[in-house]
């Protein structure tokens, strides 16, 4: 697996083989009668075509000479059709056409010898490439690294990359996994992205797709059937077959291709919990333990997104993790809407009346349903996560999804009250638990982050129809005229109403907002992640919160004996604090942050404002608090 020197190439069970003799051409078709390996002209269009012989696993191979580095080929089938290679590294034209064959070690890095950086030490900053910078590249998104820097992120995160059909869309439809996209810069862009980001210090991590594939342009079907279990479906259609060992393959090795040709630092699974993987061992299980034999000497880390609140693939072993560094914990985004939207629709239903309790819960042991019956899904939800320590847990107030997945694409500044938002902000980044932020969060973006598409024909009306009856159950949708006011996510206004207004900060109120996200990210480096690394101990957490109001007190305790403490009170009138809630010298201890300006000294005098949040580090634990 060693690369040499300052150039890197992972070899995959997919996709072309160079070697010095030619290029080693493969595609898995246990059924297919006949394959032939494409040979484009300059133009990269089919004209020459050579035959390949299968062996008896249904691999078709052929070695030649004739396709040169920047040379297009594809695959022919028996019916005629010329496809892309499923494992191209890169396109001709967008995914319908040929694929072109790239030397992976082309690329001389210039920070070869980053090795990433602690998990403990990570803040993400989740973008868009096409929407994050008016031009929507890589390229773009390099203009901006010293002032993500500035900000305090540690490191950014990717929205899939992987080619899909058309220039615009979320990338969750990619069709071609190991092939950046043309439209944000290719090979090259991706490349050259991550090597500035790693020469700032900054990691880069990249979600990765294993549940699908998209809709257009993916030809894995039309020769090798047996990728996909038909009788076996998905939200997106048939489940991807896990149990062929050629397919567990293809998506094992995706991993390891982007965190060592191109030096990715970790990646997010996107929603596994819908792999339908009928096999023994889980294939997020299989992939990482892989990744951790792979690079047992780099910082790589992988996170995960999964409804089904489990948590066998975040347990630690000797406190570090064996498998997945950290769950994306959607029960934190929900009582952290709830609370500062009263939004009770859709699955806010879970969380609407108990949501301070249940954020408290979650700040101080993980998940809110922990085997608890959920209302909205009908069933008991989770397992205990309580033993878990803070770190295995991303929290977010606001990502793509839960943007994006709204009617309008209205984002949480634009809902909710400016003080319960910079209260709920502290909350995130002061927290043990690892924050990540969505582009724009950090200086109180107002512009929508709409769902967009770039197909036509048949599936555009069906996406644009699909996406309006989606919201048929909400009050405000029931009505079809309501319905047509939804954004159609095909129009170029829809993506272009999605890119970020960098002028914004040229105003007062926005440039106070990132102010202030800058110090509570400075504090988090010096104050919060030095005793993540080696004073916070699992299973950490208690919290106390007083009925009927919308104040609580969290204390994760320290292995010396002390604890940090967050009082938080996200209602409009003050909380006296009862004396059998919070007992010792609140003097004593040291002042971590307050917001506003007086918390802390109201809370010494035994009130907490509304709405407000302090942070201390005390010798001693000062509440009686539920684990």
């Amino acid at each position: 697996m060693a690369s040499p020197g300052n150039r890197f190439a992972f070899e995959t069970r997919w996709g072309p083989r160079p070697s010095g003799s030619g290029t080693e051409f493969r595609l898995w078709a246990p059924s297919a009668p006949s394959i032939e390996l494409a040979i484009g002209d300059h133009a990269g269009k089919p004209a020459d075509f050579l035959p390949m012989e299968k062996d008896g696993e249904g691999w078709w191979r052929v070695t030649t000479d004739k396709v040169p580095f920047g040379g297009a080929y594809g695959f022919r089938l028996e019916s005629g059709l010329v496809v892309p290679d499923p494992a191209a590294r890169a396109q001709a034209g967008d995914v319908h056409g040929l694929s072109v064959l790239v030397d992976p070690q082309a690329y001389e890095w210039q920070s070869a010898e980053w090795n990433g950086r602690p998990w403990e030490e990570t803040v993400f900053y989740e973008l868009h490439t096409g929407t994050f910078t008016p031009d929507g590249t890589f390229a773009g998104i390099i203009e901006k690294l010293d002032y993500l820097k500035e900000v305090g992120i540690t490191a950014i995160e990717l929205l899939p990359v992987a080619q899909f059909m058309g220039q615009r869309g979320w990338g969750y439809d990619g069709v071609l996994l190991y092939c950046p996209h043309e439209a944000y810069g290719g090979v090259a862009g991706l490349k050259r992205l991550v090597d500035e980001a790693h020469k700032r210090g900054l990691m880069v991590f990249l979600d990765v797709v294993y549940n699908h594939f998209g809709p257009d342009g993916n030809y894995l079907g039309a020769y090798a059937p047996e990728f996909f279990h038909e009788e076996i479906h998905t939200p997106w259609g048939a489940a991807i077959a896990y149990d062929e060992q050629p397919v567990r393959d293809f998506m094992i090795d995706n991993a390891l291709f982007w965190l060592e040709e191109y030096r990715i630092d970790g990646l997010r699974l996107d929603a596994i919990d819908s792999i339908k993987d009928t096999t023994d061992t889980p294939l997020v299980k299989e992939l990482a333990a892989r990744v951790r034999e792979v690079f047992p000497n780099r910082h790589v880390h992988l996170t995960t997104e999964d409804d089904r609140n489990i948590t066998w693939h975040i347990e630690r072993e000797n406190g570090r993790p064996p498998l997945v560094s950290g769950e994306w914990n959607d029960d934190f985004h929900h009582t952290a809407h709830v609370i500062a939207t009263h939004e009770e629709e859709g699955y806010y239903a879970d969380y609407c009346r108990r949501s301070v309790a249940q954020m408290a819960k979650a700040l101080a042991t993980g998940f809110v349903f922990q085997g608890d019956y959920s209302g909205h899904r009908d069933k008991e939800v989770g397992v205990s996560s309580a033993h878990l320590p803070p770190t295995a847990f991303v929290n977010f107030l606001q990502n793509h999804d839960q943007i994006g997945n709204r009617a309008f694409g209205d984002r949480l500044t634009d809902l909710a009250s400016r003080r319960v938002v910079e209260c709920l902000q502290a909350i995130l980044l002061l927290s043990p638990q690892i924050p990540l932020m969505f582009m724009g969060e950090e200086y109180g973006d107002t512009h929508p982050f709409c769902f967009f598409t770039d197909f036509d024909g048949e599936l555009a009306d069906a996406v644009r129809e699909g996406r309006r009856s989606e919201f048929k159950k909400f009050a405000a949708f029931r009505d079809e005229d309501a319905r047509k006011l939804i954004p159609d996510p095909n129009a170029l206004s829809t993506f272009e109403a999605s890119k970020l207004d960098w002028t914004m900060l040229e105003r007062p109120t926005y440039r106070r907002r990132l102010e202030m996200v800058k110090r509570l990210l400075d504090k988090r480096q010096r104050l919060i992640v030095p005793l993540l690394a080696s004073d916070m101990a699992a299973g950490c957490g208690e919290y106390h919160v007083l009925d009927d109001t919308l104040a609580f007190v969290v204390a994760w305790h320290l292995k010396d004996g002390g604890c940090l403490h967050l009082f938080a009170n996200l209602d409009d009138e003050a909380w006296a604090i009862p004396s059998d809630v919070v007992k010792g010298d609140l003097t004593a201890g040291d002042l971590l942050h307050a917001h506003p300006k007086g918390a802390d000294d109201a809370l010494r005098s035994g009130t907490l404002p509304g709405p407000s949040v302090v942070f201390r580090l005390e010798s001693q634990k000062l509440i009686a608090g539920n684990r």
